[in-house]
Parts: C-alpha cells; sequence; structure tokens
C-alpha cells in the first residue's frame, strides 16, 4: 500500500515572469528550477544551450578513424544491438555513413541464436567478409575478448555504449565514447546508445560534403532514447524535445507507416506513443525474428517496401502480446498449482517452451503485480532466464551471490540475464530467495510512496490546464509526469476496453455531480474502488476522432471513511406520507394547513404540481419533498438550502428510469433549449426537468451526439449546444448508453433505499 505524500508549500515567485500555470510554477521549483532562465531552457529546447559532441571522451580519435576508412575505401561495419536503442543507433550511423560516402554494412545480432553483445563466431563472419574497421553502437564495453580478437586480425575497434563500465581496464579498442566515463552532472551523462551514436554523426556531418542534416536524424534519437528509458535531463531531454517535433512533421516513410498501421496521428504524438506504440512494434522483431530489417525500414523511401516492413512488425507485435499473456497466464497458473511459491522473496518459474524473447516481459509484470522480483526461466539444458525486481533490491548483486550456480550472468540493478545447469534450477530458487532476503535485512528498503503534486477538485480539471502542463513534456525518467489527485470522489461507472478487455474506463463523480473519467491499464483483474475514495492520476490532453478532450489515467485510489446515510436531522420534524394512499389529496391538505411550504418535485412532475426544482430553491420553514432525489447528495443539498424544520416526505419516483425514456425526455428538452434558450443550459436546469443526476444528464448528452443528432460542449456550468445532422458513432453510442444504463440504475436504487429507509 502506498503511502501518499502532500505536496510541499514552496514559494515559487522567481519563476512569476514566465507567466505559466501556479501548478507549473510550483513544479518546477519543486525540481529545482530557482530562476526564470533556467526553467526557460527547460521549457523552450531553442534556449537550451546543446553541448559540443567533443566532450565525450575518445570521440577525436574515433573521426580521425573513420575519415581514415574513407579516404582509403575501407569496409566499415556497424555492429548494433536488437533493441530500440540499438536499431536507432545503427540506423543513425549508417544512414551518416552512407551520406558521406562510406563504404559500409551492418550486423544487428538475432536474438535467439547470439544474445547481446559481440560473439567472436559471427565477429569472424563479418572480418571474413571484408570488415576492415568495427563501429559498435548501444554495445561493447565489456566485450574485452572480442576486441582482442579485432586487433590480432589486425581490425581495429571503435566502441560507442552507454552501458555501465567494467570492472577494471576498458576494453583494447582504438576509442570507447561512452558517457559513463564522465561526471555523473555533465548534460551528455544521460545518453543512450542512440544519442551516443547522433553526437558522432553531429560530428562528422560537421565538415562534410553532404545535404544529410544531423537535425534530420533526431526523430531516430527520440524513437531510441525514450524507449530505452532514459533520464531525460541535459542534451538527452533537449534531443527528445527536437526529436519529437521532427516526429510530429513524420518526414520518415517508414515511420509514416508504422504509425497508420497503428491508428496513431503523428501531429498529437508525444512520449508516450513512443513508449506503447512504437517502441513496442520495434522491439517485437527483435525479441521474436531479425531486427536488421529494421535499419531498411527506417531508411526506405520505397513505399511498397516500407509497408511491407511495417505489415511485419504490426504482425509481430500482436504475437508478442498474444506470447506474453500466455507466458504471465501460465506462471501464475505455476503459482495457483503450487501456493508455496509465493512465500519465497523471489519468485523464480520455469517451461522448457517459454519464448526468451517473451519472459522479460512477462517477468516485469509478475513482479508488479506480485512485488517481489521475479525470474522466469525457459529452455531445457541449460536453461536461460530473465529477472526483473522491485525497488528496493539490485537484482543483479542477488544473482551475483549464486553465482556457483549459474554459468553466466549479467544487468543491472532492476533487470538481469542468466544461464545454468538444469540440474541446478532448484538450487537458484532457495538461494535467490535467500540473497533477497539478505538484501532486505541488511539495507533498508525505501518506504512505498507517492508524492502528490497538487491536490484538485474535478472542475479545476481544464484542456488549457492540461496545455500548460505539456510544457514540462516530455515525461519519463528524471522528469516524471505531474502527479494530481482530487478527494472525495465516487464510482459511477465503469466498462472495460481494450482489444481483450484488458483495460478499465472509470467514471469517477464528485459531491458536487461533477464527472471524469479515469484509464486504468491493465486493471481489469483489479479490484475496484468502493464507497467515497482519493484519486491519484496523470493529466494530458488526447485528440479523439479530431476533438480534443482530457485524458485521465489512474496511478493510485486510497479509501476514504464512509459516511453513513441519513434521511433526516433528528433536529427536523418528519411528517411521512410515502405510504399515503391518495397522495394527491394528502398533498392538497398538506399545502393548505402550511401553505407557505416549499414543494420539491422535478421531472414530469415539476410543471403538473407547480413545484420547484433543484436550482429554484430558498429557505423556507416546511419543506415538501414530493420527488425523490435521484441521490443523495443531492437531498444533502437540498436540505442545506431549504434549512426546513418540518420535512413533509412524500418520495415518489421521477418516472424516467429506463435508458429509452430518459434519453426521450432529454432530448425533448435539449430541443426546447436549442428554439427557445439558444442552445445554452445549466445542468441544475436539465437535472430538475429530467428527474435524474446531474451525470446522467452528461452521459445523455454525450450520447445523443454520438447518435449524430447534436453537437456542442458540457463544462462546469452546464451544456452549450448544437443542432447536428451527422452519421453515428456506434462504439461511442454504446459506451454511453452502457455508462448511463449504470446511472440510473444507481438512482433507481438509491431511490428505493430512500422510499424504504425508517425514519
Amino acid at each position: 500500500m502506498l503511502t501518499w505524500l502532500d505536496p510541499a508549500p514552496v514559494n515559487a515567485q522567481s519563476l512569476d515572469e514566465l507567466g505559466i500555470h501556479p501548478i507549473v510554477s510550483r513544479a518546477l521549483t519543486r525540481r529545482g528550477f530557482d530562476s526564470a532562465g533556467a526553467a526557460r531552457a527547460f521549457l523552450e529546447p531553442g534556449l537550451y544551450p546543446v553541448t559540443p559532441a567533443s566532450e565525450l571522451p575518445d570521440i577525436e580519435p574515433a573521426l580521425r578513424r573513420i575519415w581514415k576508412a574513407l579516404r582509403q575505401n575501407e569496409r566499415i561495419c556497424v555492429w548494433g544491438d536488437f533493441d530500440v536503442d540499438g536499431q536507432t543507433a545503427t540506423t543513425v550511423l549508417i544512414q551518416t555513413l552512407r551520406a558521406i560516402g562510406a563504404n559500409v554494412t551492418y550486423h544487428i545480432p538475432i536474438r535467439e541464436k547470439e544474445s547481446h553483445g559481440v560473439k567472436i563466431e559471427y565477429l569472424k563472419t563479418e572480418i571474413d567478409s571484408g570488415a576492415q574497421l568495427i563501429l559498435t553502437c548501444d554495445t561493447g564495453i565489456s566485450e574485452h575478448k572480442a576486441v582482442e580478437y579485432a586487433n590480432s586480425r589486425g581490425v581495429d575497434v571503435l566502441i560507442t555504449d552507454h552501458h555501465d563500465l567494467p570492472e577494471g581496464p576498458l576494453p583494447s579498442a582504438l576509442a570507447v565514447i561512452n558517457p559513463k566515463r564522465l561526471p555523473e552532472s555533465h548534460p551528455l551523462a544521460t545518453l543512450a546508445g542512440v544519442g551516443v551514436a547522433y553526437k558522432l554523426a553531429e560530428a562528422l556531418l560537421q565538415n562534410a560534403n553532404t545535404d544529410l542534416a544531423p537535425e534530420s536524424l533526431r526523430d531516430l534519437a527520440a524513437l531510441g532514447l525514450v524507449a530505452d528509458v532514459a533520464t531525460l535531463s541535459g542534451d538527452t531531454r533537449y534531443l527528445v524535445q527536437r526529436g519529437l517535433e521532427q516526429l510530429r512533421r513524420n518526414q520518415r516513410l517508414g515511420l509514416q507507416v508504422m504509425l497508420e498501421l497503428a491508428g496513431t496521428n503523428p501531429l498529437q504524438l508525444t512520449e508516450t506513443h513512443i513508449g506503447f506504440t512504437l517502441g513496442p512494434r520495434l522491439n517485437a522483431i527483435g525479441r521474436l525474428g531479425d531486427a536488421n530489417p529494421v535499419v531498411e525500414l527506417l531508411t526506405t523511401n520505397d513505399p511498397a517496401k516500407a509497408r511491407v516492413l511495417a505489415a511485419q512488425l504490426e504482425g509481430l507485435n500482436q504475437e508478442r502480446q498474444l506470447l506474453t499473456s500466455q507466458v504471465t497466464q501460465a506462471a501464475q497458473a505455476q503459482l495457483r498449482e503450487n501456493p508455496a511459491l509465493l512465500e519465497q522473496a523471489a519468485l523464480v518459474l520455469h517451461h522448457p517452451d517459454w519464448p526468451a524473447g517473451i519472459i522479460g516481459i512477462a517477468a516485469s509484470r509478475l513482479a508488479e503485480r506480485y512485488q517481489r522480483p521475479t525470474l522466469l526461466l525457459t529452455g531445457r539444458d541449460p536453461v536461460r532466464g530473465s529477472a526483473r525486481s522491485v525497488d528496493g533490491v539490485h537484482i543483479t548483486e542477488a544473482i551475483r551471490a549464486c553465482g556457483q550456480l549459474l554459468l553466466g550472468f549479467g544487468g543491472h540493478p532492476m533487470a538481469a540475464g542468466l544461464s545454468l545447469p538444469a540440474e541446478n534450477l532448484i538450487s537458484l530458487r532457495r538461494e535467490l530467495s535467500r540473497a533477497v532476503e539478505s538484501q532486505l535485512k541488511t539495507a533498508a528498503r525505501p518506504p512505498a510512496e507517492l508524492q502528490i503534486d497538487e491536490f484538485l477538485s474535478l472542475d479545476e480539471l481544464t484542456l488549457d490546464l492540461a496545455a500548460q502542463i505539456e510544457q514540462m513534456a516530455p515525461f519519463g525518467a528524471g522528469n516524471p509526469p505531474l502527479l494530481l489527485a482530487t478527494r472525495n470522489l465516487e464510482l459511477a461507472a465503469s466498462q472495460k476496453i481494450g482489444k481483450t478487455g484488458e483495460h478499465i474506463k472509470l467514471t469517477v463523480r464528485d459531491e458536487t455531480g461533477n464527472v471524469a473519467s479515469a484509464l486504468w491499464w491493465g486493471g481489469a483483474e483489479e479490484e475496484q474502488p468502493s464507497g467515497r475514495f482519493d484519486l491519484a492520476y496523470t493529466l494530458r490532453a488526447s485528440d479523439f476522432k479530431g476533438q480534443k478532450q482530457l485524458a485521465l489515467e489512474l496511478v493510485d485510489f486510497r479509501i476514504v471513511a464512509k459516511k453513513p446515510i441519513e434521511i433526516e436531522s433528528p433536529k427536523i420534524e418528519t411528517i411521512d406520507l410515502r405510504a399515503a394512499e391518495k397522495r394527491t389529496e394528502a398533498l392538497q391538505r398538506i399545502q393548505a394547513e402550511y401553505p407557505d411550504a416549499l414543494l420539491f418535485a422535478e421531472g414530469n412532475d415539476r410543471k403538473r404540481l407547480n413545484g420547484k426544482g433543484r436550482h429554484e430553491l430558498s429557505e423556507a420553514e416546511t419543506l415538501i419533498l414530493w420527488t425523490t432525489p435521484p441521490e443523495r447528495r443531492l437531498y444533502e443539498s437540498i436540505l442545506e438550502t431549504v434549512k426546513p424544520r418540518r420535512l413533509v416526505l412524500f418520495a415518489q419516483d421521477s418516472g424516467e428510469n429506463s435508458p429509452e425514456a430518459f434519453l426521450a425526455r432529454l432530448a425533448g428538452v435539449l430541443k426546447f433549449v436549442l428554439n427557445q434558450r439558444e442552445g445554452r443550459v445549466s445542468l441544475a436546469e436539465l437535472g430538475a426537468a429530467c428527474g435524474q443526476g446531474e451525470a446522467a444528464i452528461r452521459s445523455g448528452f454525450e450520447y445523443l451526439k454520438a447518435s449524430g443528432q447534436l453537437a456542442g460542449e458540457s463544462d462546469a456550468a452546464g451544456l452549450t449546444i448544437r443542432q447536428a445532422n451527422a452519421p453515428a458513432d456506434e462504439p461511442a453510442r454504446a459506451q454511453y448508453l452502457s455508462q448511463l444504463t449504470v446511472l440510473l440504475n444507481e438512482s433507481q436504487a438509491y431511490r428505493s433505499f430512500f422510499r424504504g429507509q425508517k425514519v
């Protein structure tokens, strides 16, 4: 369970001159931007002082060797990696070297055969085929033996990489360009593999006679940096900012086709689309096949070839999704069959036929679900596995403690890979759990905390606010999205979404009737909030069918104490006529006895009985409650407004409880508003006319819009409507009808409770 931390008070006056939203000012101040100049450079990439490539270690000898290879027409082999960072880094270097006239080829290892790195067997093949200079990208920093082999063949090696430096000496390459050799505070220190490749390309193109501009490669840099979850600070953030701008212009044919097949509008593209749309498709081919064709996809100008290659990625991505789901379900089945495994500090599960390229993704899902390090293994003998960890456990160090059982391993604090003889599997399960337990005992695990940036009400969530927050994007490691929260909500409706219904769309409602929708990714199997709860979420603007709308994404929720339902205050005299047989005659007698009484009546009865709706109330000594309010908060609001000393209960139904009857009533009222009110009406007026809650009014309005009958906008004050004659959006109609049905059923349930509650 996460502990929520309230936002710390800050003085953001130093940023006043920027003219930005106070929420953004406070967030920037909390993140260390205490001057307008520093904040402006963070927000506006045009003001950022770009760091020259010459500050990277060993870049000068690398440049000299590459230019020598060009002069002597030596064949250069670019050696990449099969993840998105490696694919894009390879493409950056290939496109650059081709542009300056190099004799160049490339090799991206096939995961199933070679795994990561530079294997001598395959390096020998490249050298035998004529490679005279090896240029690595996103790999090579620990490849001492491979570099020594190349040197023994008279072939120079230039390493560009970003992974952690090895213990002891670096490989004996002619140049080792790695930002990890820089101080941690250096603006180039967080570059991933494609970032290093880009800076090398930038330096090469600076003095080259070519039409290729370094700026045209920034889309690839952004793609690889975001997909590799690089820390978005310094030049890394700058490259992603500029790269996203270029991706939105969408000039690279292969990416155009990928976005088209994925149904993504490039004009609205953000780092989220890289992380969840482009990245997974590119990663899929690296996990399940041969990633070398990606370079062709990202450099081709042939539309037919681009479409064939992009379609291949689309198919592999669908296969990846299916396989990931199957492996995850199979792993959970093992846990159900053997619950004792859940008592271990680390989950270690094995199946000989699990796809090697998928087990890492599935392990990540299980680690998140069960909140403990997870190792999934495949194969028969030897067995190979991928591990994913949780905060507070350095999984590679835990695996290192089991080194005597392994054939090999490698990784970083949150992820690792290993291989071992099959006979050691049971021992590994025991020893790995012991190593994890030892870490948890000796090093205090950081508390599970959630830092809230701002608490807001639902009516404060606007497209303008989302646009202001978007100035801080791109979000990611080193620059997390602003975490907002709203207190005291209730769940109005929920709906499964996604191709397999794995996600949830929650409709939440506050105490004043404002509603909002929040997406809960992967929430279909989770327990939904009940009663009153606080919601933590991120906020962005999204584009749906050409219309801007708010997109809330659930991060967490916490249940708040339930408030008991009370029909009346003990200080109010109550006359209960809910069971009266001749109610109209009883009403006339009450009105004769209390001529100044205020009659609350809504729906059809409001006009028939000359009653008052929720928007027409005033203080009165006697309140006659003819219509049962559709929800508790409206009942409480009525009592608070009227402040009666005497309450007469009839508690009749408004009569519009089915979706069909309600929609017919609402459509008729809105037609009147169009003709007589110039299309503007408050939610309270509509609620009184229809006898339903404001959330139902909003859902009904959205249904009528999706039916093509109306157009318009909904805000905190009410509706602005226009006549329309558009084709129906059937999926949206079905969604809003489902939501409306839930809301009407809730109102009916509350009214039934109200009528039967003992006074």
